[in-house]
């Protein structure tokens, strides 16, 4: 298949496009009309669009690689095992910066805006912000109950108040299942040091 130079052109600046950090990816989908023109879209649609480049998500394991020296920093500046930061993380965003819960809260490290604004994280879709400001909250509540990773998860799910509130954990069912995530995954990362 031969391009043309306009066509060639475009493909090119797509292809540009899709290595710019901060542009989506997608699937390209193209097909050449009657009077040779290339035509390009990234939704699939009843045209004759066929598949033209294909973009995959990556893996956690690669977000992990590439966020590892803002975690091994923040970790180091906030008194926390680096494994058990990137725990937190896998748990609550499996490692996606534009992840967004139902109640609100965003990022990598998902902080509540008030959290996010206590923490001085002004933009929580910025990667190195986030886990900045979520290391930190982690370490002031670790802190807070003495290095009790179960409280101070507990804390960082349900807010220090309910923590308190039931001198414990509480029962929500959300909290303890997001406690039992951090400290599997926390596990697995330290055994996968070990090897």
């Amino acid at each position: 298949m031969f391009l043309s130079k306009r066509a060639s052109a475009v493909l090119v600046g797509t292809c540009l496009l899709l290595l710019l950090p901060g542009v989506a990816l997608g699937d390209i989908y193209a097909y050449k009309d009657a009077n040779g023109v290339w035509h390009f879209t990234n939704i699939q649609t009843d045209r004759p669009y066929r598949l033209f480049m294909r973009t995959y998500k990556k893996r956690p394991n690669e977000f992990i690689k590439k966020y590892d020296g803002i975690i091994q920093q923040a970790a180091k500046r906030f008194k926390l095992d680096p494994l058990f930061v990137k725990a937190v993380i896998k748990a609550e965003s499996a490692f996606d910066y534009r992840a967004v819960s139902n109640k609100g809260a965003k990022g990598l490290m998902q902080l509540m805006p008030e959290t996010a604004n206590q923490m001085q994280v002004n933009n929580p879709f910025n990667p190195e912000e986030n886990i900045i400001g979520g290391t930190r909250y982690l370490g002031i509540l670790m802190e807070r109950y003495k290095n009790n990773k179960s409280l101070a998860l507990a804390a960082y799910n349900a807010g220090p108040e309910t923590v308190d509130t039931y001198k414990g954990v509480p029962p929500y069912p959300e909290t303890r299942t997001f406690i039992q995530r951090v400290m599997g995954y926390y596990g697995d990362y330290r055994a996968g040091q070990r090897k």
